[in-house]
């Protein structure tokens, strides 16, 4: 156990390290091909660091193991949008001063607020095919890749000022011009660390959770998602620190667009893609907290404090998932029902 928990922690650490690799490179990407800010977050940070939860999913199908998968698809979305975002609004109580942070956000709300609808959209789709059957099913997992698709061309096209008077190059410190070369090589660097510190994190939580007794759909949802959410976790912390919190926020809204279309994709082509009550409360939860910041967005009052309450979300899950667990509440028999409703 000790041994476990001392590499649990030197994977945390690699995964810290790379992902300032990562920050630091993939900003210099955008200002090399003239992208936005806005895309760099959430459309090219928020496909390097969806590796490790879509890797989770397209392995654990591959084998056959179909709670681990399907579990893994909706766990990522969860903790993004409960956590992640709690996260983002712990760091930003932290960093700003007291004045600030009783007062809205400076960031593009509007923006942010469409690609909420984006993942709305798209996310309550994937609960709705978690609750049917019928012939062909499985082929839906190729609309949402093309859904995703057209989400991230209009994210790429969208107007947005491109990053200037970046910190140096970590690999090239003293170049105040790094070439295409450097830029590319740091950033690859730093998505493999990434992805062997998340595969390893995972494997370890797995192993604890072995020794625990605990079901693999739980581990799927509660312990797999923390391990492999860290990368777009551990970005926004950093760029909340560096003042950059639209860059933060873009992040996990397009790592949760990411999220919601291709490993959910992979589970309803490889799987049966069908919901038992741990993830039907998953799914509502998770829509729940979006549906909230949605709300907060449209009135242009994002705050640090309505941050922090996307958290509540998750406990909401959790006291549910307890309730259930010591049957208090027969989630099994109403959600039972509401499949043969729909089926």
């Amino acid at each position: 156990m000790l041994w476990d928990f001392a590499v649990l922690l030197a994977a945390a650490g690699l995964i810290y390290i790379s992902c300032e690799l990562f920050v630091n490179g993939i900003e210099w990407v955008g200002k090399k091909f003239n992208i936005s800010q806005n895309a760099v977050g959430s459309v090219l940070a928020a496909l390097g660091t969806a590796l490790p939860e879509s890797s989770v999913t397209l392995m654990a199908v591959a084998f056959g193991v179909q709670d681990i998968g399907v579990g893994a698809a909706l766990g990522g979305p969860l903790i993004l949008s409960t956590v992640g975002y709690a996260v983002v609004g712990w760091c930003l109580f932290i960093y700003l001063k007291q004045q600030a942070r009783a007062t809205c956000l400076s960031i593009d709300s509007d923006k942010l607020a469409r690609n909420q609808v984006w993942f709305l959209v798209i996310f309550t789709f994937n609960i709705a095919l978690g609750l049917i059957a019928f012939p062909g099913k499985a082929y839906s997992g190729l609309l949402l890749i093309a859904a995703y698709a057209w989400y991230a061309v209009r994210e790429m096209q969208a107007e947005s000022s491109v990053a200037k008077n970046l910190a140096p190059l970590t690999f090239r410190p003293h170049e105040k011009d790094p070439s295409v070369y450097w830029v590319l090589l740091q950033t690859g660097l730093a998505l493999i660390l990434i992805f062997l510190g998340s595969q390893t994190f995972v494997h370890r939580l797995e192993g604890f959770s072995l020794t625990l007794g605990l079901p693999a759909h739980i581990v799927a949802l509660f312990l797999s998602p923390v391990a492999t959410e860290l990368p777009e976790t551990i970005n926004a912390v950093i760029w909340v620190r560096q003042g950059k919190i639209a860059l933060a926020l873009s992040n996990i809204s397009g790592s949760m667009m990411i999220q919601a279309a291709i490993p959910s994709a992979l589970g309803l082509l490889f799987t049966s893609w069908r919901f038992d009550q741990y993830l039907v409360m998953a799914g509502a939860v998770t829509w729940l907290s979006i549906f909230f910041l949605w709300l907060t967005l449209r009135r242009q009052h994002l705050c640090v404090s309505r941050l922090l309450f996307c958290g509540f979300f998750y406990l909401l899950f959790v006291a549910g998932t307890y309730a259930s667990a010591v049957h208090l509440v027969d989630y099994q028999s109403l959600s039972e029902r509401v499949l043969r409703f729909f089926a």
